[in-house]
């Protein structure tokens, strides 16, 4: 049973040393620039942040024309909104 108890600790140091899977990460910057002008072109004006999260860009806070504010999910391969929110 000792030796067991030092393989269960690596493990355990292993899982909590290791970046979260799928964890929010920035785009990269020509990324970025082509969600912003597909933003403005949907006829949004401003929005906070814009990150990858589980697969897909979010977009927080996306404020369009009339006012309103939405939260967005966009696929990462042809920017489409494929989710949005009213905040």
């Amino acid at each position: 049973m000792r030796r067991l108890t030092p393989l269960l600790a690596a493990a355990a140091l292993a899982i909590a040393l290791a970046p979260a899977a799928r964890a929010d990460q920035k785009l990269p910057p020509e990324q970025q620039a082509k969600v912003e002008a597909m933003l403005r072109q949907e006829g949004f004006t401003k929005w906070d942040e814009i990150e990858l999260d589980d697969g897909m860009i979010e977009v927080d806070d996306a404020i369009d024309a009339a006012g309103k504010k939405f939260d967005l999910k966009l696929d990462p391969n042809t920017l489409a909104i494929v989710k949005r929110k009213a905040e």
